[in-house]
């Protein structure tokens, strides 16, 4: 993905075809905003391999990053609409990265399946069992 230009704000991400995905943070209690940046612009190469088969601008995600202000700790929640549905996921950490990291793996798991229930896997596991036993 040597093609890829990926800026985090409120600006579109520029994926490997040249399309754009819309994404979005929100900030509270945070005055650091580099490294949450960071951290969601290398996740969003990984994911952005699993979302393919979208059309980038059909695509929105938003994030809103919290740092709880009585303790040191860390959220992230993240929204990712798209034209079959919409996904949530949260993370919480002691660390940005480990918020980050939370929230992205738990995306990642519900796109995986997300996608297996459109291609509906499900049916085809339920043939090849009738199958083998039969």
């Amino acid at each position: 993905m040597d093609a890829t230009l990926i800026r985090v704000g409120n600006s579109p991400v520029n994926l490997q075809n040249g399309a754009l995905m819309n994404i979005s943070l929100s900030y509270r209690h945070l005055s650091i905003r580099e490294p949450v940046e960071k951290e969601v612009a290398r996740y969003m190469t990984k994911i952005g391999k699993l979302l393919r088969t979208y059309q980038p601008d059909m695509i929105q995600l938003h994030g809103a990053f919290e740092k709880h202000p009585r303790k040191e700790a860390y959220s992230f929640s993240l929204n990712l609409s798209l034209p079959t549905g919409t996904l949530h996921a949260t993370g919480e950490g002691t660390l940005v990265r480990a918020s980050v990291k939370d929230a992205f793996s738990e995306l990642t798991g519900q796109i995986k399946k997300h996608k297996a229930k459109l291609r509906r896997d499900y049916q085809w596991k339920k043939r090849k069992r009738a199958a083998a036993v039969a």
